[in-house]
């Protein structure tokens, strides 16, 4: 004898291929809400490794400028640091104005998700919105590992804000002036994402720019530090 369902089924076949596409239905909306959050860890990674690039761009140009500068004892090209007044679309401008960046490629270089920076200008390059990256008023005589460039939403030995552009607390990039650049996690953002250890955090992500920052010395914030620009509105 047929069990209900198979009589069922041979009795009202539409009814029983209804039945099948809601379970398929069902188990393909199951197997979506799964994978959202992988799709999103993966967008995220894409767009934070695409302004770590940029980050790599726009430190490069300065690295180039600078050392330009040392060899021709040009005081006019060099690190953001060594001015005595220096903005970032200051800064933006010496890179330009010295054929080291393209000032249309200034705006796909300070922007990403949630933090568009528009740009326009021809001599002097002006800066509106909201930038990606903010760079760091490094110096000639600053060690290699002293962050040059971080993502906006991170300022050094601070927890990530869920509300910061961009990437929120999804995580950040850090270039320092050696040339090294990673991506990294909103739990790396302090000391306590490396066992309280300072010295993992600093070989992991550099030295910050606050006064008196030096090996083994790790205080929070960014101050003055920073050239300041649009991420600051």
């Amino acid at each position: 004898m047929l069990p209900n369902f198979a009589r069922d089924a041979r009795e009202n076949p539409v009814a029983f291929t209804t039945l099948r596409l809601l379970v398929l239905i069902f188990l393909v909306a199951i197997l979506a809400f799964l994978a959202v959050p992988t799709l999103k860890d993966a967008l995220n990674k894409r767009e934070m490794d695409r302004t770590m690039n940029h980050a790599r761009e726009i430190y490069l140009a300065g690295f180039h400028m600078a050392t330009d500068g040392a060899a021709k004892s040009d005081a006019g090209s060099a690190w953001p640091g060594d001015y005595d007044t220096m903005g970032l679309a200051d800064y933006c401008t010496k890179l330009v104005q010295n054929g080291y960046l393209k000032v249309a490629d200034l705006q796909r270089i300070l922007s990403a998700p949630d933090a568009i920076c528009k740009v326009t200008g021809a001599g002097a390059v002006v800066l509106t919105g909201k930038s990606a990256l903010k760079v760091y008023k490094v110096k000639r005589t600053d060690p290699s590992n002293t962050i040059f460039s971080a993502s906006s939403n991170y300022i050094y030995d601070t927890p990530l804000n869920p509300n910061a552009a961009p990437f929120h607390d999804n995580g950040f990039i850090v270039i320092r002036k050696s040339g090294d650049a990673g991506v990294y996690r909103k739990n790396q953002a302090t000391p306590a994402g490396f066992e309280n250890d300072r010295a993992k955090f600093q070989s992991a992500l550099g030295i910050g720019q606050l006064p008196g920052a030096a090996e083994g010395v790790v205080a929070p914030g960014d101050g003055a530090t920073v050239l300041a620009g649009p991420q600051q509105e």
